[in-house]
């Protein structure tokens, strides 16, 4: 007969400035179920990641799962943080500072379609 499992603990936790990193690493929770909704299993995740180890990276899409809904909220509002710092940055551009941004998403596109 197998012992009743103990409690599992989710290893993450929210730094200083509300980013919420795996297993005490520079890794995000973003990042991992980014990761997962892009059709990546735990296997790869963590190859791809080893500094979380793979039961970290499994009791995250467990938490995950089981709090779909909040955390596909915190993800929304770390996007949304995101793309207004990257307005506000832009907003402060030189002209040639855009024209070398717009010239590399240009080849950026062109590589993606060739």
């Amino acid at each position: 007969m197998l012992p009743t499992p103990a409690a599992v603990d989710v290893p993450i936790k929210a730094d200083e400035h509300g980013v919420i990193r795996v297993s005490g690493t520079r890794v995000t929770l973003k990042t991992i179920i980014g990761r997962y909704h892009a059709g990546d299993p735990p296997d790869l995740i963590h190859e791809g990641f080893p500094t979380v180890p793979i039961s970290d990276v499994y009791a995250v899409i467990a938490y995950y799962l089981a709090n779909r809904e909040a955390v596909d909220r915190y993800i929304e509002a770390a996007d949304a943080e995101a793309a207004r710092v990257r307005r506000e940055i832009e907003a402060n551009y030189t002209p040639e500072q855009q024209a070398r941004i717009d010239r590399l998403r240009q080849l950026a596109a062109q590589k993606r379609h060739s």
